[in-house]
């Protein structure tokens, strides 16, 4: 019987999304070729072999059209046999391309396949691909006549959930120090050495440096700094950028096979598979997602809340992540315990890799049997999935 296991899982450090940050001078597609290379490099992987490389990316229009997956595979030099695949499933797009990659493998599809993604919110800007037309959203009368005319809308979805889950500013910009904070120490133990490919990056006075390190954990953070920013999706509401995840570069891949398949090559899987869900969730608070997905992965796995170790549930914004762990019960203390997209950053369609690649080896780093992950996606969606140690 087949199944899928994860051998390796790298990624870039995290950029600021803007000019000037670490990351803004690197196409999109050369900065999925970069941890395409070092993914084979690391496990001394002939590219030749790969079946099929499923990549992960939001904004598909600009530098990041023409099926971005197709190009990176191009980009890294790999051979011309070896196909890629880019898929839209919003925030949780390379969650999505790990849940497919497995699916093919142990349906015999692939024997081996890669998946992650990549975002360059600072070359192409968030929702520059959803623009335009007679609603200035990529849906139709429909669905705007179903949905009375709302301007779907994340920030103000957030303040929804914040309010219907009876979240406070103050427990919101609390959660956002601790990631920064969790965050800050990760790097500082060196946490995350092991999992991130650094790049050679260039300066505006043209100086080479290597990148190394995620760019926008801030430390020193208080409450009455959060406190000041204001709110805007809401006049006096309480979500404000301190809170919410950062606009970021990055991209990550993870390289997925039988055990079969690792034994025959010499590798050693980190994390078998265990199980991938996907459901829908109202599209106007749109992010709540995680939580029913989170009951029905568990409900599939057979296993309970208790069974898990750790947990990433992407920050997208405080009131998701926070609201994810009261409505569901998690211990805290488990929740993203190397920081979250608040202080890592959240580039788009690279973030369900590198949340699964920062779980992947806190998994392996801890000796921690089940891990699960889960994100909230636009329009009302969530992946979850459940890894098992090996």
């Amino acid at each position: 019987m087949r199944d899928a296991v994860i051998v390796d899982a790298v990624r870039t450090p995290v950029g600021k999304g803007k000019p000037g940050g670490a990351l803004s001078g690197i196409h999109p597609t050369d900065l999925s070729a970069h941890v395409l290379k070092a993914l084979a490099e690391r496990n001394g992987l002939d590219p030749a072999t790969v079946d099929d490389v499923i990549w992960g990316c939001v904004s598909q229009v600009g530098e990041q059209a023409g099926c971005i997956g197709r190009y990176s595979v191009l980009a890294a030099g790999w051979p011309e046999h070896v196909p890629g695949l880019t898929i839209d499933r919003q925030c949780g797009s390379s969650q999505q391309a790990v849940h497919q990659a497995a699916a093919g493998v142990i349906a015999g599809q692939y024997d081996i396949a890669i998946a992650g993604g990549v975002e360059s919110m600072s070359r192409v800007p968030m929702g520059a691909s959803r623009s335009g037309g007679q609603f200035g959203e990529a849906y139709g009368p429909l669905v705007a006549e179903r949905y009375d005319h709302y301007r779907f809308n994340q920030g103000v979805g957030a303040e929804m959930i914040a309010e219907e889950f009876g979240l406070s500013r103050e427990e919101l910009d609390q959660h956002a120090l601790d990631s920064h904070a969790k965050a800050a120490r990760a790097i500082d133990e060196g946490r995350f050495k092991g999992q991130i490919a650094p790049v050679t990056v260039t300066d505006a006075d043209g100086n080479e440096r290597v990148f190394d390190t995620d760019e926008g954990v801030r430390r020193g953070g208080t409450l009455e700094k959060l406190g000041g920013l204001t709110t805007p999706f809401k006049e006096n509401g309480v979500i404000s950028a301190g809170n919410a995840s950062q606009i970021s570069d990055g991209a990550a891949a993870l390289l997925v096979t039988t055990r079969q398949v690792a034994e025959r090559n010499g590798w050693t899987p980190i994390a078998r598979f265990h199980t991938g869900t996907v459901t829908g969730a109202d599209p106007i608070t749109m992010l709540k997602g995680p939580i029913p997905a989170t009951h029905k992965v568990l409900e599939r796995s057979g296993l309970t809340l208790a069974d898990i170790g750790t947990f990433e549930i992407n920050e997208a914004f405080a009131s998701v992540s926070l609201g994810w762990q009261r409505q569901v019960g998690a211990d805290y203390d488990r929740l993203n315990p190397n920081g979250g997209a608040i202080a890592l950053g959240h580039p788009l369609g690279g973030s369900g890799a590198r949340l699964m690649t920062t779980l992947v080896h806190h998994m392996k780093d801890n000796g921690i049997r089940y891990g699960l992950q889960s994100m909230c996606e636009g329009g009302g969606m969530a992946n979850a999935t459940i890894l098992e140690l090996l």
